[in-house]
This record gives C-alpha cells, sequence and structure tokens, in this order.
C-alpha cells in the first residue's frame, strides 16, 4: 500500500470503480458528482500506518479526493474488536466493500492476463454496462481543484470533445485535433537523476526530437523533473497535458488526471524485450490511448507484448528513438494515428 500507484491507481480505482457500478451510478455532468452514496470510512484492517508512500501523495490524494473520509488502521480496527468480543454488540455498517488484493491475483484477468487488481472490479462492470461514462471525473476534479486547478482547465476535455464533435469528428476515422483555441499539451517526465532511466544521449535525442515537433506545429512542450516541484504544481501540469510520455515509473500514475478525451495518450518507455501492464491498462480504463515503446518501435492494445522484466528492465541504459517518438506523437495529434 505504501506506494502510490498501487494505493491510488489500484485500490481506489477498482474501489471505486466497483462502488459507482454497485449502486448503478451516474455522473451529473453540471456538478460532476455520482448518484452513488459517498465514502465515509477506509478501514485499513491489516495495515498499520505505512499505508502513506514516501513522496506523500497517497494521503495528498485521499484528503484531496475523500476530504470527508475517516481513516482507521489495524490498531483501531483491534479496538473495534475489543469493545465488542465480550459483550452482546456489535458494528453495523450500512454498506460496505471488501477489497483484497491477493484474491484478487487469483482472478481470471489479474491472474492470467494483466496483473492489475482493479481490473476484476472494473473490466467486468464496464463491460456489462454498470459502470457509466465519466465514472472516474468526480475524482480526478476533486484531487485537482485541492490543487488549485481553475475550473476553465478542468474543463479542458470536455471542450476538445466539444470541438471534434462540431467538425464531425469521433473516435473512429480521420482525427484533426481542434487547437485552435486550446494548445496540444506534450509533458515528458525525465528521470535522468534517478534510476531506471535512458541513456543520456538518447534522452538528449528525444528532447530535441520533441522541441523541433513542438516549435513546428505549435504544441507546448514541458520536460519535467517531477522530483523538483511539489504536488500542486506536478497536478497542475497533468491538468492541461493531453501526451504524457516517460519511462516505466511511477510518476507515469499521474495519468489518472489528464484531461479525458479521444486524444489523451501515454507513451511508455522500456527497455526492449520488456514490458509490464500496469500504466497499459490503467490508461485504458481512464479510456485513453497507451503506446510502449521499444527504441524505435510502438506498439499498443490488443497487440502489446508479452509480460517480461530482462536484464536492464530497471537499468540506466534503456535505449529510445527520439525521431521515431515524436512521430508517434505528431501521428497522434495530426489524426493518422488512432
Amino acid at each position: 500500500m505504501a506506494h502510490y500507484y498501487h494505493f491510488v491507481a489500484e485500490l481506489f480505482v477498482g474501489t471505486w470503480a466497483f462502488w459507482n457500478a454497485a449502486f448503478d451510478a451516474v455522473v451529473d455532468t453540471d456538478t460532476w458528482t455520482p448518484s452513488a452514496p459517498p465514502v465515509s470510512r477506509a478501514i485499513f484492517a491489516h495495515s498499520d500506518d505505512r499505508w502513506r508512500d514516501g513522496p506523500g501523495f497517497n494521503s495528498y490524494f485521499l484528503r484531496a479526493a475523500f476530504p470527508a473520509l475517516t481513516v482507521e488502521i489495524q490498531k483501531d480496527w483491534e479496538d473495534r474488536i475489543q469493545s465488542t468480543s465480550s459483550l452482546d454488540r456489535a458494528w453495523h455498517f450500512d454498506a460496505v466493500l471488501l477489497a483484497d488484493r491477493s484474491a484478487a491475483f487469483k482472478g481470471r484477468l489479474c491472474g492470467s492476463t494483466n496483473q492489475r487488481t482493479a481490473s476484476e472490479a472494473y473490466d467486468p462492470m464496464w463491460e456489462n454496462g454498470k459502470l457509466k461514462k465519466g465514472w472516474w471525473e468526480p475524482v480526478r476534479r476533486e484531487v485537482l481543484r485541492f490543487a488549485g486547478v481553475e475550473d476553465k482547465v478542468l474543463d479542458l476535455g470536455v471542450r476538445i470533445e466539444k470541438a471534434a464533435n462540431a467538425r464531425g469528428q469521433g473516435a473512429q476515422g480521420t482525427l484533426s485535433l481542434p487547437f485552435q483555441k486550446e494548445k496540444a499539451v506534450i509533458t515528458y517526465i525525465s528521470r535522468q537523476a534517478v534510476r531506471r532511466r535512458l541513456i543520456q544521449e538518447d534522452h538528449d535525442g528525444l528532447v530535441a526530437a520533441l522541441r523541433e515537433l513542438a516549435d513546428r506545429k505549435g504544441y507546448e512542450l514541458i520536460v519535467v523533473q517531477a522530483e523538483k516541484l511539489n504536488k500542486d504544481e506536478q497536478l497542475d501540469i497533468m491538468s492541461r497535458t493531453t501526451v504524457l510520455l516517460g519511462v516505466h515509473g511511477n510518476g507515469l500514475s499521474h495519468l489518472l488526471f489528464l484531461p479525458p478525451s479521444q486524444f489523451t495518450t501515454v507513451i511508455e518507455m522500456f527497455i526492449p524485450q520488456g514490458f509490464a501492464h500496469d500504466y497499459e491498462w490503467t490508461t485504458r480504463a481512464m479510456n485513453a490511448k497507451h503506446f510502449a515503446i521499444w527504441n524505435d518501435t510502438y506498439y499498443t492494445h490488443p497487440d502489446t507484448p508479452r509480460v517480461d522484466y530482462p536484464e536492464g528492465f530497471q537499468g540506466t541504459s534503456i535505449p529510445v528513438y527520439g525521431p521515431a517518438v515524436a512521430k508517434l506523437i505528431e501521428g497522434r495529434l495530426d489524426g493518422t494515428i488512432v
């Protein structure tokens, strides 16, 4: 639990998806509130205070997304047990959702397909229509509003969709990004100061290729080292980002807060032959497009590589051919790659 991705993008994405689907909830697009009842308590019955991650994003997310939520840990649960163990009384909760990570790994999807615990809650509910479009948007907006993001930025994805649809464009066929008024933002999360990073020359070549693309097409390019920004600053950038790219790593968990539209894209760089479903599945759960990059070759669902962690997966010499990545981004934004 003491990991930003596993806490937010697995536990809470799965929990929120199942909670909304169980109540057949719809989202009011005027107020962006779901019809499901609010969640008032989180009990981590087998965890001490180590549910908090090092950078502090777990507690930040929880307080921002669910400001009225009460958190109880193992000692609190033991208090409840002791206070009822010898008496004719019990605690009563109107509704309880139980999450079990080890049980999820025994499931059909997580156990053998994508290794993502949230998929056991999300995929069946989405496929049978119980989970409605916009189900994550109330959470995304609460977190970004807490970070100080203005409402007009929160509505960026909505404006992009309306502009595209007004020109007779949809998710299928040729797309032309409606950015006459809204500038496309490409955000590259650089990991060059930490473990698991690109070959330095390849990093430099990637930045140069991205800068040439941005200058030529009028896009905004943001190259960020997340560890140098505070949480509000990181989320402010994500709230405006159309294309997010980086080496496989925890920083890509911020994809949960990208503006949702048919153009939202996550590009994840791996050492060739290496692949994991962490951010690939999560991107698709957010109804966005994910691409895995092996140097100069990309893969996307349903033709993703098999999961593998070859030598160098966690290393400091991951190759990438910058012009190929820039070409992929240009194709996504001009509609030739859908």
